[in-house]
């Protein structure tokens, strides 16, 4: 191999390492906790600590249908009333992106 073969083919390795390290270094993260008034407030990020507003935050039943479609507001937050019937709250911020939270896993502030 000649020394311009090398050099590219260490700066490919070295580039598709940066890649990787900055895919990794911000997964989805969400957090929901029962509040008072029959009220869950959930919110989301990313472990970089940034925010997640605007980002989709569905609640949906148990048999797949959407119970309440939502978005992160600005503070990257989103309250809604606790449904009656067995749901589980999807953060979604796209592929490889997705957090699911069953409601057994969601405690009283």
């Amino acid at each position: 191999m000649t020394l311009t073969r090398l050099t590219r083919a260490g700066a490919a390795l070295l580039l598709c390492a940066g890649f990787s390290t900055t895919a990794l270094a911000h997964n989805p993260m969400c957090e929901c906790k029962e509040i008072p008034g029959e009220q869950i407030q959930c919110t989301g990020g990313f472990s970089d600590g940034s925010g997640a507003p605007g980002v989709t935050l569905d609640v949906i039943g148990y048999d797949e249908t959407i119970l309440l479609p939502g978005k992160l507001g600005q503070d990257s937050t989103l309250t809604f009333k606790k449904p009656a019937a067995e749901f589980y709250v999807l953060f979604d911020a796209g592929p490889g992106h997705v957090v699911e939270i069953d409601q057994a896993d969601i405690q009283p502030q």
